[in-house]
């Protein structure tokens, strides 16, 4: 049975007790509620109402406690964002606050994770609209500090994504962000964790709404090439000026209607694959190897459907059916969309690949954020499919989506079996998923970014444990997660001016003075990795006009039998990193497979080692690891448990 833990309700008062009190926030920019003092406090304008104490958060707490675990779930996350010493703040465009316009700036941005300069510890780059991106140095014991000016990857542009590979093979990881219509930014690594801005010779340096990027090796050549994934154009080309920290910027105001762009030809924007030719250099090779896709795409996987050794590509489309591409021994691609996947979410945004039941084979599953932005609903239809509003003019899917999350079973042979509603895995405004084993039960456990902000009401981030492959259960409660840090459920999101510039605002309708309005708080991001070293997974979030949450797992001290393994690739002919190598871990007559991708969460790809959770196993029998050049490498046991495997491609 789950532990009980206490109501929130004391911790929600205190946030009213603040409104109520009028004290002033803290902010940075004139959106934003500013940290002058004012003669006369401003009014607090929570909108929706509820977001400050949401009448049903106590009731889905007690559902969830109710619940029978026959899997372990005697642990909690904490948030430790204070103790960690990272002050870094998202911050978002006016069009997703005062002058709130319908398109995707308010899908935010990613974060990456990687072991920047050699010492051990795992790092984390921050992406932002506004202001600089930031990288957080590990210090150890859960404390980090800000490097980004030493390093040099502020970037300062409105960011989007970012992913971390070695695509020179020289053992670091290099940083590619993402950015909105100002060229994307390839950060060569010198191997101390300093970067050099090496874009302009790249052929990486892309104009446009770009999306997520993949790294992965199409041609099995041992360089990462690397997929572009390719929204369309939601902004107009109207600039408009904004200020931060009383400095200014500059951003492209976004259209009023950026959700019907599928519908406009003329704001298609293709995704792209560049090869890597080596020396840092890559060309786009999408129309000479038949990867031509035009989908509003946020992200893709590589995934290998037919088992061939070659890597496949699924594709995402937010607006419209995913695509699916066959890689024909790194040549060509082929549209194998509707044969192998004949049905797919409408509004799909994140993505990953792993295998959920332990029978050697990768599952696929997908989140739909979209399909359920068509209807209102109340939390008692959150685990549901859709019911979709929009007409097929609007959608244009010939009746062939599914409105709302997809969980794909490998039955092998290039065929799947949808059961997302048979598991539990259906969710609510879900963003990217991060995958990881929470309990070291030695079944893969799910993470959630699920929210949206201002105007909407607060959603809760998902945690989905698995029951050992039989269904995924709801824990966001049950392991710490929801509520967050302080009962807080929403934040000051912008200042008005009622009396003068923004008397005309909805908000300012019979107001005048200073009127602060708040906004839902909510995650875009996440990373699942062993932040402090301790052996159990912990989680960092990067939430969207707001700091990131660093939730810390207390496994290690409530599992005293804790048993996992590490395995960390060294590629030779391979690349590097060894992304899209196999890797099988054997436990007596048990065998856990997991391959590396470097995907994790939304908008974002990173580079740590891979984690086994091994139940109740004392020792390891063997590894195994199948590499992408082709060769199949063994590692016999016996093998220690809780310790770090370093495996070189031989």
């Amino acid at each position: 049975m789950p532990r009980q833990t206490t109501t929130p309700a004391g911790v929600l008062l205190a946030v009213l007790a603040t409104i109520a009190s009028c004290n002033r926030p803290s902010t940075n920019s004139d959106d934003q509620p500013s940290t002058s003092t004012a003669q006369t406090d401003p009014l607090q304008l929570p909108f929706p109402a509820e977001i400050i104490e949401p009448p049903w958060l106590e009731s889905r707490r007690q559902a969830q406690l109710e619940i029978e675990f026959d899997v372990f779930c005697d642990f909690a996350f904490s948030d430790q964002l204070e103790d960690s010493a990272i002050r870094f703040r998202n911050r978002s465009t006016p069009d997703s606050g005062r002058d709130y316009r319908p398109n995707h700036y308010d899908h935010g941005n990613g974060m990456a994770v990687a072991d920047v300069d050699g010492d051990g510890l795992y790092d984390i780059y921050f992406v932002t609209q506004v202001g600089d991106n930031q990288l957080w140095k590990n210090l150890g014991g859960g404390k980090f500090e800000d490097s980004t000016q030493r390093a040099g990857v502020a970037a300062k542009a409105i960011g989007v994504s970012a992913s971390f590979a070695d695509i020179d093979n020289d053992g670091d990881p290099d940083l590619y962000a993402t950015v909105l219509r100002q060229g994307n930014i390839l950060y060569e690594n010198d191997g101390t964790g300093i970067f050099k801005d090496i874009s302009k010779d790249s052929g990486l340096d892309y104009e446009g709404h770009p999306s997520a990027a993949v790294f992965f090796d199409y041609n099995r050549d041992g360089l990462l090439d690397m997929f572009l994934s390719v929204v369309g154009q939601y902004t107009t080309d109207e600039l408009k000026q904004a200020s931060r920290r009383n400095s200014q910027y500059q951003y492209y105001a976004g259209f009023n209607d950026g959700f019907s762009g599928h519908l406009k030809p003329e704001r298609t924007e293709k995704s792209m694959l560049f090869k890597n030719e080596g020396d840092n250099r890559f060309v786009d090779v999408s129309e000479k190897v038949g990867l031509q896709d035009e989908s509003w795409s946020g992200a893709a996987s590589p995934i290998d459907v037919n088992e061939d050794g070659w890597p496949d590509l699924y594709v995402l489309n937010m607006q419209g059916h995913d695509q699916y591409y066959e890689n024909v021994e790194g040549n060509h691609f082929i549209d194998q969309s509707r044969d192998v996947f004949p049905q797919t979410p409408w509004g799909s945004m994140g993505i990953k690949v792993f295998d959920y039941n332990n029978d050697g084979k990768m599952d696929l599953y997908i989140t739909d954020m979209h399909s359920d932005m068509s209807e209102n609903i109340g939390v008692e239809r959150e685990k549901l499919k859709s019911r979709m509003q929009w007409s097929e003019e609007f959608l244009r899917s010939g009746g062939n989506s599914i409105f709302g999350n997809a969980f794909y079973l490998n039955k092998g042979n290039g065929h799947f079996e949808e059961i997302s509603d048979q598991i539990g895995a259906e969710s609510y405004w879900p963003w990217g998923f991060s995958v990881g084993d929470l309990n070291a039960d030695g079944y893969e456990d799910v993470f959630i970014t699920s929210s949206m902000n201002y105007p909407f009401r607060y959603g809760v981030n998902s945690v989905l444990l698995n029951n050992r492959s039989e269904q995924f259960l709801d824990s966001e409660f049950i392991l710490g997660v929801e509520p967050r840090r302080g009962g807080r459920t929403a934040q000051p999101w912008f200042e008005l001016d009622c009396a003068w510039k923004d008397r005309n605002h909805q908000h300012c309708q019979d107001r005048s003075g200073t009127v602060v309005v708040w906004g839902a708080l909510g995650s875009r991001s996440s990373a699942i990795f062993d932040l402090d070293d301790d052996g159990d997974l912990d989680i960092v979030t990067n939430d969207f006009n707001s700091e990131p949450t660093v939730l810390i797992s207390n496994l290690s001290d409530k599992k005293p039998a804790l048993s996992f393994l590490k395995v960390e690739l060294i590629g030779t002919a391979s690349n590097r990193s060894g992304l899209g190598a196999t890797v099988e871990v054997r436990v007596g007559t048990q065998t856990y497979t997991k391959v590396h991708d470097g995907q994790s969460g939304y908008l974002s790809q990173s580079l740590y080692p891979l984690y086994f959770g091994l139940g109740a196993a004392e020792v390891i029998d063997q590894i195994a690891v199948r590499w992408p050049s082709g060769r199949q490498q063994i590692v016999s046991g016996p093998i220690a448990i809780n310790t770090l495997v370093e495996v070189r491609e031989f």
